[in-house]
């Protein structure tokens, strides 16, 4: 019998017995594998977004599209990473793929599950690394090291207005604040 590696346990950062794919406005934020600066550069206080990181803006911008139930708020693609603020409503169902069976998540065949916000973030790092690879291949795109995203992602449920107004001036900010921000490779942790 074979070794299995020992896969290191790392805390859930999600809410204990939070359902998240209620409706809802969460802040998330994904970050490249290493912290790579691989979707542009911050010059003089402004995000210049390379092709690969307009190809990030608009994989994010076509999220509704697929997803019936997702709609996006205020977001912001940084070099290393992207922070944005999606809703979710009741009507959050998959849409687009059609009636399939999933019996590992306790549905019946023909019934179309709801999204959490995690299936969408998988969806959305799952897109946007193949044509980031495409990208590679075609327009020699910065190469990146076995994973183009960091495992997991970072989230917020939005509780109130107040809280919804705070993030939106974060994501706003966030370009001109680059050199403290802790996903900049220029910060030392």
């Amino acid at each position: 019998m074979k070794n299995k590696p020992q896969i290191q346990n790392r805390k859930s950062l999600r809410l204990k017995d939070y359902d998240y794919s209620q409706t809802g406005f969460y802040f998330v934020t994904i970050v490249t594998q290493d912290r790579e600066c691989l979707f542009g550069e911050i010059f003089d206080g402004e995000i210049i977004l390379n092709d690969a990181g307009k190809m990030i803006r608009d994989i994010w911008l076509q999220l509704p599209i697929h997803y019936n139930g997702v709609k996006l708020d205020l977001f912001q693609v940084m070099p290393s990473h992207l922070h944005g603020i999606i809703f979710l409503t009741v009507n959050n169902k998959n849409v687009g793929i059609g009636p399939c069976a999933c019996p590992d998540r306790g549905q019946p065949r023909g019934v179309v599950p709801t999204l959490s916000l995690s299936d969408i973030i998988h969806r959305f790092k799952t897109f946007s690394t193949k044509k980031y690879i495409e990208g590679v291949k075609q327009y020699n795109w910065i190469r990146f090291n076995i994973k183009l995203w960091q495992r997991s992602f970072y989230d917020h449920v939005i509780k109130n207005e107040t809280d919804l107004n705070n993030i939106r001036e974060y994501i706003v900010n966030n370009p001109v604040r680059w050199e403290l921000d802790k996903e900049s490779p220029d910060v030392n942790m």
